[in-house]
Order: C-alpha cells, then structure tokens, then sequence
C-alpha cells in the first residue's frame, strides 16, 4: 500500500502576522489587526476566514476552575493508561465517538486527553480534574475505567500510572499563565518576537 502523502500548508507572511495577532487576543477585530499590521480590511478577513477553514487556527476557551479561579477543581492528575496488544488508536477513536459518556460524565472529569503509544501499545494520557486528589481517583476508577473495559474488554487495560501536576506553566506554545496573561489575552508588552510560530 502507498504512503499516504501528507501535504504540508505554508503561512505567508501576512497570515503569520495575522496568527501572531489572534494568538495575543483571539477577541481581536480584523479592523484593528488591519490597523496594527498594516495589512488592508479585506485581505485581513479574507485571510482569517481562509485560516480557521483549513483548520489552521481554532478557538479554545478555557474556565479556570483552580485557586485563581472558581476554586471548585483545584486538584489535577496525569493518568497514562496503557491497553494491550491488539487494541489499535483507530479502535480509539471510533469508540470515542460512539461513547455517550464523552458528551456527558467526561466532559466534568476530563480537561484534556490524547491519544498516545508506550512501548509499542496504544494509550491514553488524560488529565483529570477534580475538587481533591480522591475525587479524582474515585472519578477515574468508577466512571472512566467501567466505560473503556466496556468498550474494549475486561482485561483491556494492562497498566496505569499517574502523577499529582502542579501550577500550568505554558500551554499551546504562548500562553503562560502566570507571566503573560491578563483579562484573557496575552499582554500588550509581550512582544511579538516572543510568539510562535516565529518563521
């Protein structure tokens, strides 16, 4: 079977100073990224529209529910579940999908998840929040666990591990939370030399 060719999808420079713009503040107008850049209205509109349709750029609001926060998830863990032989990331996925616990019970356990390999058997890395570290516990192995050994056999999962994560120090390359960030966005002294992508 051949090689699926993957085409790789070049920014030009003018996309790469609109990015650098929403990735400050993905509030921002294109008239005022037209206004900073120097990059007309139109073009600007034209460009953003192209960029979140190829999927190049994507929106994210995040809820801080830490102690900077609501307060009411101030506990979080790294869980790396390892599944046996056999069980393939296309299997995953397409569990994932068909799973109604995605929709409803994961979504308050699970901030992030991804799929992963670790020694050459398909996983799971999952951050999982909750109000204290045996909320935690008790979410993952009464909720989490009953579903995936439902969808992919009671022997399914041949190893767990986990480790308490501490204070965010950066996410999606740019953000820092507790350096650049203020009211949502990056700040204004931040400069711009500092955002990815650089090139």
């Amino acid at each position: 079977m051949p090689k699926k060719e993957i085409k790789i999808q070049k920014m030009d420079i003018m996309e790469k100073k609109i990015v650098k713009m929403l990735i400050k503040n993905p509030r921002i107008t294109d008239m005022k990224i037209s206004e900073l850049t120097g990059i007309s209205y139109k073009t600007v509109n034209r460009k953003r529209q192209k960029l979140e349709n190829s999927g190049l750029i994507n929106y994210y609001t995040e809820l801080n529910t830490g102690t900077k926060g609501t307060k009411t998830l101030t506990s979080r863990h790294l869980y790396l579940i390892k599944f046996q032989l056999g069980i393939t990331q296309e299997k995953i996925i397409k569990e994932i999908k068909e799973e109604p616990n995605v929709k409803t019970i994961f979504t308050e356990l699970i901030y992030e998840s991804h799929l992963a390999e670790i020694d050459g058997h398909t996983s799971l890395i999952m951050i999982i929040e909750g109000e204290t570290d045996d909320d935690i516990n008790i979410g993952f192995n009464s909720k989490i666990v009953p579903s995936l050994k439902k969808n992919h056999g009671k022997d399914s999962i041949i190893n767990v591990s986990t480790i308490r994560l501490g204070k965010t120090i950066r996410i999606f390359h740019n953000y820092l939370p507790m350096i650049n960030i203020s009211q949502g966005i990056i700040k204004n002294e931040w400069p711009e030399t500092a955002i990815f992508p650089k090139k």
